[in-house]
């Protein structure tokens, strides 16, 4: 059975591809599931990024739930966060997502929300699969089955709640001009909706919700010269892209520079702590310019493994202000505690406001560092394979101090690298920052070494 052959259930929820692994009998079992897990007559939310398979799961999964005697609230197509967001203002006993985030287009998924709108703790996460894996559910008789309603006002509450956060007629009076690519994906909507309240002129790219991607939708730098190009023909202020689900964003500065993801957390949490001083929680992965950052403030870093469900908890634990992940994810909780574009956007255009900076003058404020990404298909029962040889490789190390909480994080006197499985994807990722290229393309050669004795052809 190859990889993409699997169907991957993690705390980030189901993952498959359309027509082979995630099909309507599965949606339909995992509606089945949360129901089961949920207890009937309880509410749930229901929404939907734009993919074209995005109505047929949708419907299945609704078809689970009602069969288990919950009743569905459909908020239609939406952003995660705003679905987030809407979960939690019901007052719901949970919230399902039909998304795959930046996965490519053959991809979807299905995301489950605690009431908060936060996704399932690991813990949670696994009591739902083991529910869908033995198939402890069973239909509810006739008189039992749920009732369906619509919701429609996920947009304008989701603006509200973003917009308590800043000062409107400050940012409107600046009047910036906003590059904004959607990818046809669910933001098309609400985000050009939210920079015309802020007084912003936009130029909208790929700005129809129809699913069909206008390029790659991992928004990385590869996937986004028209972006660039768009700011540079137009004169922008900034450039912002989203992915499918809008709840990470990627930043173009105003000379059609790619700035990149790992900024776009750097630069919220630089603007956060200019208001109000506390804790903050990140990933194992994320670039050390958040570390910082917040050095310079007076405040502490915490961080958790790979994934938002584990970054909340983190956070929750911590009693963190203010949170996200170095993929373009915000995560502030004063608006929902869900990865959040909107807020992300919102964020920069105050920070910009404020400062009177450009983004590239923002940018410079924070120390650099250079910080290589890869990935490569890994079938998933060679993964701790790779994880032991690259351990192997650095353990004769001076300095080397190891991290197993989510893969390997290896932490060298002048750089760190981690090498780990995704959550989302059939594939392994690796990660290294360090000063300067030279360093990282070193230990990008000794992990590719390592890795190759384990999985063949290997192309990093």
């Amino acid at each position: 059975m190859s990889d993409t052959d699997r169907l991957i259930v993690s705390v980030s929820g189901v993952r498959g591809v359309i027509g082979k692994t995630l099909t309507p009998q599965v949606a339909t079992e995992f509606g089945l599931a949360f129901g089961a897990m949920l207890g009937a007559g309880r509410a749930v939310v229901i929404a939907r990024d734009s993919r074209v398979s995005g109505p047929m799961l949708k419907n299945a999964v609704t078809a689970g739930l009602l069969a288990s005697g919950i009743n569905v609230v459909d908020l239609g197509m939406v952003t995660t966060p705003g679905a987030a967001l809407m979960t939690r203002k019901l007052g719901s006993a949970g919230g399902v997502i039909i998304t795959a985030s930046h996965n490519p287009v053959e991809y979807n998924g299905i995301k489950f929300l605690q009431p908060t709108g936060t996704a399932l703790p690991a813990q949670q996460a696994e009591r739902l699969k083991d529910i869908w894996q033995s198939r402890r559910f069973a239909p509810a008789d006739a008189l039992g089955q749920g009732t369906e309603s619509q919701n429609n006002s996920t947009h304008a509450e989701h603006i509200e709640a973003v917009c308590d956060q800043v000062d409107e007629r400050a940012i409107a009076k600046r009047r910036f001009k906003v590059v904004l690519d959607s990818i046809n994906g669910a933001g098309c909507i609400v985000t050009p909706m939210l920079l015309e309240r802020l007084g912003c002129e936009v130029v909208h790219l790929n700005s129809e919700p129809t699913g069909r991607f206008a390029h790659t939708p991992e928004p990385v730098a590869e996937n986004l010269e028209g972006l660039c190009q768009a700011v540079r023909d137009h004169r922008a202020d900034v450039g912002f892209a989203q992915d499918p689900d809008a709840d990470r964003l990627a930043l173009v500065d105003q000379a059609g520079r790619y700035i990149g993801e790992e900024y776009t957390l750097a630069l919220s949490a630089a603007f956060v702590l200019t208001r109000r001083k506390g804790r903050l929680a990140t990933n194992l992965v994320t670039s050390r310019m958040i570390d910082d950052i917040a050095a310079a403030a007076g405040v502490e870093v915490v961080r958790a493994p790979t994934g938002e469900a584990n970054v909340v908890e983190m956070m929750n634990r911590q009693a963190c202000i203010f949170g996200g992940e170095g993929g373009g994810g915000v995560i502030e909780p004063l608006v929902v505690p869900v990865r959040n574009s909107l807020v992300a956007i919102a964020y920069t255009l105050q920070y910009l406001t404020d400062t009177g900076a450009t983004l590239s003058g923002l940018v410079e404020r924070i120390p650099s560092y250079v910080m290589l990404k890869t990935k490569f298909p890994c079938p998933a029962d060679s993964a701790l394979e790779v994880i032991r040889a690259a351990r192997e490789a650095f353990k004769s190390d001076q300095g080397a101090k190891f991290n197993d909480a989510d893969g390997l994080r290896i932490d060298l006197p002048c750089a760190w690298l981690a090498v780990r499985s995704s959550n989302t994807e059939p594939i392994m990722r690796i990660i290294a920052e360090a000063d300067n290229e030279q360093t990282v393309k070193g230990l990008f050669e000794r992990v590719r070494q390592a890795a190759r004795g384990v999985v063949k052809n290997i192309y990093i």
